[in-house]
């Protein structure tokens, strides 16, 4: 008997062992936690046949993994249409998961299989007069995102039909299929004009921002729908969801800029108010500055850079740097709007710079964006700090950052004058480097640093070489041996020397350019060193090798005559150009005039047309000038011949002389252009800001449908266009006020005074101020106390009815007697007097 008992325990045992690993298997089959996720996509072929059995079944576990595997396919860009008869039959499916899936396919496959989708077009339909707010929600989205144009109109009826949907929800997704039926067929503007027209006076957050949405992409042009809602709009704006805040915010940023008038500063206003309409707008607005969405305090940013008097612009200021710490994305686009808002208004962000520092782990954008806006903060008082975050920069791995660097050095000399010799000390030191990326961008700001210097009458004085620069410069290294060429090595100098007059002397920073003209392989910069040796290579008075000229200079003419054939084609011309200067400069000297007769012969068979130009309008100068400079005796209209020419009456051209040719090449080329303030043309919230120009990421379509910002009108429209029932004041008794506050003992007047006053309503318009706060649960004992309420109700009114019967028996009865009575009666009985 016992042995029995043990198999029978052991038997049933295994068999709920075995019922027990069904079941889970069964449960966690949906879960994945037997078979990984990544077996839906790396299914194979024959699995794949399967998935039409799979529709077919009758159990929805089936149709359900075989919907997960088609949409596995899908995201692998397989042929999934085949399987579209199969898929429909079970749009009108019980099973939520799965009609969502459903949903999804067909969304992806109906613009391949028009014909085939017109079949489930009838179950959407149905599905809109669904009790569920879900189902109808979803009926009405995958009817719209079903890009067939022969549907446009039935699609059309059902948004009409859900735009007046009792949910919320619906009402949301009837304003997001108006956007899709819009871009379906543009024929039926109208119509959806006048359905947005009914979404906007939804009073609805969840739908309300979806159908200001609809309207900007729509009828971006038709604002004037926005006049009875505007003041609706601003006071729902923190109930909005924040994607919805971002679209609202920037549609009525539109709208204020179009409709409302300008705000004046105070000290022109003349007694003035600010506009109630904008006040709104920004007092509305500035709470979102909290909110935990970036784009939304982004959002908030904008309407005040754009709308707020200057007064409220430093509201901006905590938000924008807040954004900074949230994470690199934010950080980036954080910083665009940063860059556009100091370069106008910088005050908002000087005692900040120490936050805005570049540091090692930034990506580029975010390095040449923050140097732009440290380069925007410069003032007296940081310019040391920033300067020496400058030298720092240089020296980054990025080209771009390097060359943004150096160039802030320039600015900074340019912005703070007194700041001018240590930058140029900074870059000097940069010279000697071996980057030649450093060595090419300072160049280039010394160039323009020492064109400054040379205008300036402080520096006047220094165009002629002191007598100790002379005699430094003045030696036999400099000759146009080529056995002893310039000494390739410059001065040694450091970041922390003390500035002498000589390295402030422009002449000198040439000297040492001309040369470091070897080491310097950027077209760009070798082009500016020639520019300068060309330029200010005149010295007045005797004491040069080469007379009238510095001795530094002809022999950066050879070294460039050397290298012609492979300079690039900048660097060309500017050979060209510094080979006239010179010849010009020493007209008798035969060492130049072969040099610039070598140059000119070289670019006149050069590739480029530049060269062979200007080659040809500088040999047409000097041949006039210069004997000989022409190297070829044999070409027509130079040399010889040309002289021929004239004699024989044959038209030769102009002949110049020195002093005019001097005037052609010299003067004129001395200024600089003057630096106008950076005006950044993209608006706040494009996505050109934030994307390079270049970016593969930007196209030319990305943008199309911004709309710019208008100009602020002067007066604006009518405020009272924009009055709506909401804005009107409640109807208030003025008899239950004068009784409610005479209770109180308040006199008349101030009654009828605060009874003008409209009430601030806590509740949502057009609803009642609840009587009891309970919280009834029970519908037993709710009915149960309104019963006794209404019997201790009749109760009192009971009571107070003969209250009033007695005391009008005792006053005629006190009528009757006479006064010494009524004395005794009042006398002894003083409840009676109390009653009274």
């Amino acid at each position: 008997m016992d042995g029995i008992n043990l198999n029978a325990l052991s038997e049933n045992a295994s068999r709920l062992g075995m019922r027990i690993q069904e079941t889970i298997a069964e449960h966690t089959r949906d879960l994945t936690l037997i078979r990984g996720g990544g077996s839906l996509f790396d299914m194979a072929d024959d699995k794949a046949k399967n998935i039409t059995k799979q529709l077919e079944s009758s159990s929805d576990r089936e149709k359900l993994d075989a919907m997960k595997r088609l949409i596995a396919l899908i995201s692998k860009n397989r042929p999934v249409s085949s399987y579209f008869p199969a898929v429909v039959k079970n749009v009108a499916s019980t099973n939520l998961e799965l009609r969502k899936l459903v949903y999804i396919y067909l969304l992806r496959c109906a613009p391949s299989e028009p014909d085939l989708a017109l079949l489930s077009i009838n179950t959407f339909q149905r599905d809109l007069a669904d009790p569920s707010p879900l189902i109808r929600a979803m009926a009405l989205r995958v009817l719209s995102g079903i890009r067939v144009p022969t549907v446009a109109a039935i699609v059309l009826m059902a948004v009409r039909k859900s735009a007046a949907d009792p949910s919320p929800y619906v009402r949301k997704a009837a304003a997001l299929a108006v956007m899709k039926v819009y871009r379906l067929d543009r024929a039926h503007y109208a119509t959806l004009v006048d359905i947005l027209m009914i979404l906007l006076r939804d009073s609805s957050p969840l739908s309300l921002g979806t159908a200001v949405l609809a309207l900007d992409n729509v009828a971006p042009s038709r604002l004037d729908l926005l006049h009875v809602h505007f003041r609706r709009l601003c006071r729902a704006l923190p109930d909005i969801d924040a994607w919805g805040q971002v679209d609202v915010l920037r549609v009525l940023v539109r709208y204020a800029r179009t409709m409302l008038p300008k705000p004046v500063l105070a000290s022109e206003s003349q007694g003035d108010e600010e506009d109630k309409d904008l006040k709104l707008l920004l007092v509305c607005a500035e709470p979102l500055f909290m909110s935990k969405n970036p784009a939304v305090v982004l959002a908030v940013a904008r309407a005040f850079y754009y709308l707020a008097p200057p007064s409220l612009l430093s509201k901006i200021t905590a938000p924008l740097l807040h954004l900074l710490s949230v994470s690199r994305e934010v950080e980036r686009v954080a910083l665009a709007y940063l860059l556009v808002v100091a370069r106008s208004h910088p005050t908002l962000f000087v005692n900040y710079h120490t936050r805005l520092l570049v540091r090692t782990d930034d990506a580029e954008p975010v390095k040449r964006t923050k140097i732009s806006i440290l380069l925007t903060l410069c003032t007296v008082d940081n310019h040391q700090a920033l300067l020496r975050e400058f030298v720092d920069y240089a020296q980054d791995i990025d080209d771009s950052v390097v060359g943004d660097a150096i160039d802030a050095i320039g600015r900074i000399a340019r912005l703070v004058p007194p700041s001018t010799p240590q930058c140029l000390t900074a870059l000097m030191g940069m010279i000697n480097s071996k980057q030649d990326i450093i060595v090419s961008n300072a160049v280039l700001v010394l160039k323009s640093l020492v064109q400054n210097q040379l205008l300036t009458p402080s520096s006047a004085s220094t165009t002629t070489l002191a007598p100790s620069l002379s005699s430094q410069l003045t030696s036999p290294a400099l000759s146009l041996v080529p056995s002893n060429p310039i000494s390739s090595t410059p001065p040694q100098m450091s970041s922390t020397t003390s500035i002498t007059p000589a390295v402030q002397a422009p002449l000198s920073i040439i000297a040492q350019l001309a040369r470091r003209i070897d080491d310097i392989r950027h077209p760009h910069a070798r082009a500016c060193v020639l520019w300068l040796v060309g330029q200010y290579g005149k010295v007045a008075g005797p004491g040069t090798t080469v007379e009238g000229v510095a001795d530094w200079a002809p022999d950066v003419l050879r070294k460039a005559a050397r290298t012609f054939k492979a300079e690039a084609s900048l660097v060309k011309l500017q050979t060209l150009t510094l080979a006239a200067k010179l010849t010009l400069l020493a007209p008798v000297n035969r060492t130049l005039i072969l040099l610039a007769r070598y140059v000119l012969t070289l670019a006149r068979y050069d590739e480029d047309w530049d060269v062979r130009d200007r080659g040809r309008v500088l040999g047409s100068l000097l041949v006039g000038v210069v004997a000989g400079v022409v190297s070829s005796n044999e070409e027509e209209g130079t040399g010889e011949h040309w002289v021929n020419e004239e004699q024989e009456g044959r038209p030769g051209g102009v002949v110049l002389r020195r002093e005019q040719v001097m005037r052609v090449l010299f003067e004129g080329k001395t200024g600089t252009i003057e630096e106008e303030a950076i005006v950044d043309p993209r608006p706040l919230g494009t996505l050109s800001l934030v994307m390079e120009g270049n970016s593969p990421y930007l196209h030319d379509h990305d943008d199309e449908d911004t709309v710019d910002l208008p100009e602020w009108l002067e007066q604006g429209i009518d405020p009272s266009l924009r009055d709506s029932d909401d804005d009107a004041p409640q109807p208030v008794s003025s008899m239950s006020v004068v009784q409610a506050i005479s209770s109180q003992g308040i006199p008349f007047q101030h009654a009828v005074a605060s009874a003008s006053v409209t009430p601030i309503v806590l509740t949502p318009t057009g609803g009642l101020t609840p009587k009891d706060t309970k919280d009834w649960r029970d519908l037993d004992k709710f009915y149960a106390s309104e019963s006794e309420s209404e019997e201790e109700a009749e109760e009192v009114e009971d009571e107070d009815d003969g209250e009033e019967s007695e005391a009008s028996g005792e006053d005629s009865g006190e009528d009757d007697e006479n006064s010494e009575d009524e004395e005794e009666g009042v006398a002894n009985n003083p409840s009676h007097d109390q009653t009274q």
